[in-house]
Order: structure tokens, then C-alpha cells, then sequence
């Protein structure tokens, strides 16, 4: 691809990224333990609630959709099984607190990152021209800053990237990312979720991808239509 290497991280970024994220006393980025790229974690079972028995039963529909995560997205797991996601919450663009059930009837892309995230840094203005260009009533980039203390640092981020589309959402207590991590969803930042119209999780990916590619704007496409 033509522009790929402005958005995908290089390896002196994502070293740097470690190095950062450890002197910050935050969580590791982009590898975590002994694993490392998007190698993921085994999922937790989801419990007996009636949303994840509900989701449980798009098994085969997140197996087809993760199936059409190809070249740039490839690393994009199928949900194991799909479990719901209703409950993950996070403060809106206005401040408020809302939850992934609050987008009901909408695709949405899932990204958890912070301003000492290098990779981040390389992925959010990829995410901001998927928005941008595929952004709709059935779809829609849902990016969840989660550095702790106040609003200057991730809104400077967002400036200096070129970041203007996306909406901003804001965890600040590190409870969404710990919430994924717990269900071996999460390793590090940046982490992302592909949830469907009734908040079931159908895909996920650990590490940076170049959201802006015709890759990632066919998987788009194939989840709307499924």
C-alpha cells in the first residue's frame, strides 16, 4: 500500500511504546507477558446472562465475518464464542456516562488507547478517516482514551494527530480496559472489538492495524451486511 507506513507502527515505535508505558507505571502496550503482536489471550466463558446466551448463538456469524478480516486486518480474531458487550461503559463526547448499549443498532468498531501509546499514536488518524469516510446511522469508530488524570493531554494527542472526526470518550479510571483484560479480551494498547447492533463482541485484535486501508473498509462493509 501507497501510505501504509504512515500509519502502521514501526518496530523502534513500538519499542519506544514499552519503554514509555513502563516509566508511566501503565499497562504494557502492544505485548504483554510472554506474548506478543496479536496473539491473544484465551477468552473467558461468558456467564449465563440472557445477552451472552443471545450472542453465544452468532457463532458462525462471527467466524464469517472475522473470515473476511484479510491483509492489513488479517489479525483480527473471530469472538470465542460472541458474548455481549452491552455492559462496557465509558464516558461520551458530552462527558456523560453511556455505555456500548447506548449504540444499539449500530456496527461498531471498538478501540481502547492513551496519549504514551506509540502505536496509538500511528493507528488514531487511521481510525479517524475510517470514521470519516464510513461513519453512518449503521456504523460507527467508537475510540476510548484511557489515560488517567484529566482531558488536556488526550485532546492535545488528538490535535497534534490530525484527529477531528472521531468523537471523544473517555475512561480515565482504567476500568473498560481492565473489564477486557479479565475476559482475556485485552493485553495492552491499543486493543480493538468489532461489536454487532445488539452488542455482541464478533471480532477482537490485540496491536496496531491500518484502519484506513480498503482492507479494513471491506470487513467493515462485510460486517454492515451480514
Amino acid at each position: 500500500m501507497a501510505d501504509g507506513n504512515r500509519f502502521f507502527p514501526a518496530p523502534r515505535l513500538i519499542l519506544a511504546a514499552l519503554v514509555a508505558g513502563a516509566l508511566a507505571g501503565a499497562v504494557g502496550v502492544y505485548v504483554s507477558e510472554s506474548r506478543s503482536g496479536n496473539n491473544a489471550a484465551p477468552q473467558v466463558a461468558a456467564s449465563d446472562s440472557k445477552d451472552d446466551i443471545a450472542c453465544a448463538a452468532k457463532s458462525d456469524r462471527a467466524k464469517k465475518i472475522a473470515a473476511a478480516a484479510t491483509g492489513e486486518v488479517a489479525a483480527l480474531l473471530p469472538a470465542d464464542p460472541p458474548q455481549s458487550m452491552r455492559s462496557l461503559a465509558f464516558n461520551g463526547p458530552d462527558g456523560k456516562p453511556m455505555t456500548i448499549a447506548d449504540h444499539a443498532g449500530k456496527t461498531v468498531l471498538l478501540n481502547l488507547w492513551a496519549t504514551w501509546c506509540a502505536p496509538c499514536r500511528a493507528e488514531m488518524p487511521a481510525l479517524d478517516a475510517l470514521q470519516k469516510e464510513k461513519g453512518s446511522d449503521a456504523f460507527q469508530v467508537v475510540a476510548v482514551n484511557v489515560d488517567a488524570g484529566d482531558d488536556v493531554k488526550p485532546k492535545k494527542f488528538l490535535a497534534d494527530t490530525g484527529v477531528h472526526t472521531l468523537g471523544y470518550y473517555r475512561d480515565s479510571t482504567m476500568t473498560l480496559f481492565n473489564d477486557l483484560k479479565a475476559r482475556g479480551l485485552a493485553l495492552g494498547l491499543p486493543v480493538t472489538m468489532l461489536i454487532d447492533g445488539e452488542g455482541c463482541l464478533i471480532a477482537h485484535m490485540n496491536g496496531p492495524a491500518e484502519w484506513s486501508g480498503p482492507d479494513a473498509k471491506r470487513l467493515v462493509e462485510t460486517a454492515i451486511g451480514s
